[in-house]
């Protein structure tokens, strides 16, 4: 009979030992790439945090109105009165961003009418953003923004938005604010605009005022009256009789001293010959 090699005792005692002695630093490896890879998406899920707030900061900016109140303490507090950049679906939403002093972190609170600090009847939202924040400062000089921004452990971010400029032109001693583009805005908040019309407070529109035409614009000729046909400079001639055809107009001759007008060469009349009476 044919005999069937097999493995000995001794050969599987073997390979088991080597198959754990190369599984121990396997498994190593493996946890240290498992703990590489949560350590990499934590970084990204932060710097992706970062980067939304930045953008969101820089809309709130670029969006405003140009009120923009700026606080400095140990961190920097800015509020902007009116920004059309809202979370929450609002027209025109006011937003303050603010570091609390709970582990440093930075919120955004955005709402429509309200003061700092917060009162329980103020109807706001309030983001955090992020924390351990070690350096928050805005700085505003004629239209120029600048804002910096860092964290512990980061790098620190800055931009700049450029082109923001307080509406406001002047305001009048009885409240009246002039705004750039014209606007009128009374102490009510009625806005009144160039052509007249008017936004009311409740957000009723008031159409501008029809101005009265000229009484002279629809004036027509009579149709017996030929058309003036004078050369730019000259004076038209009303002595013209009836009956007759108007006479072309004669440019001004100089007539030396001394002597007789010319007879008008526009109706000639003959030498010798006595003028009919009318």
């Amino acid at each position: 009979m044919r005999t069937r090699k097999a493995f000995t005792l001794i050969e599987v005692l073997i390979s088991i030992a080597l198959l754990g002695i190369i599984l121990v630093p396997l498994f190593s490896v493996v946890d240290l790439m498992r703990d590489s890879n949560q350590h990499l998406l934590k970084s990204l899920e932060k710097s992706k945090q970062i980067t939304k707030a930045t953008k969101v900061l820089f809309l709130d900016v670029l969006s405003s109105d140009g009120k923009i109140d700026i606080k400095k303490d140990e961190f920097t507090r800015l509020c902007i009165e009116e920004t059309k950049n809202s979370l929450y679906n609002l027209t025109l939403a006011k937003v303050c961003w603010v570091v609390l002093k709970n582990k440093n972190t930075l919120v955004r609170i955005e709402g429509s009418h309200y003061t700092l600090p917060l009162e329980d009847e103020d109807k706001t939202e309030v983001d955090t953003i992020m924390s351990d924040i070690i350096l928050f400062d805005v700085y505003h000089e004629k239209d120029k923004v600048l804002v910096l921004l860092q964290q512990k452990g980061k790098e620190a971010i800055s931009f700049m938005v450029q082109g923001i400029t307080n509406p406001v032109l002047k305001v009048l001693p009885n409240g009246t604010k002039i705004m750039r583009d014209g606007r009128k805005i009374l102490p009510d908040g009625t806005q009144i605009f160039k052509d007249g019309s008017k936004i009311l407070p409740n957000g009723t529109i008031v159409p501008a005022p029809n101005k009265p035409k000229n009484p002279n614009a629809n004036r027509q000729r009579p149709n017996n009256q030929p058309p003036a046909n004078n050369p730019p400079g000259t004076v038209p001639n009303h002595t013209q009789p009836q009956g007759q055809p108007p006479q072309p107009n004669q440019p001004p001759r100089n007539i030396p001293q001394g002597q007789p007008p010319l007879p008008n060469r526009g109706n000639p009349l003959p030498q010798n010959q006595p003028i009919p009476p009318n």
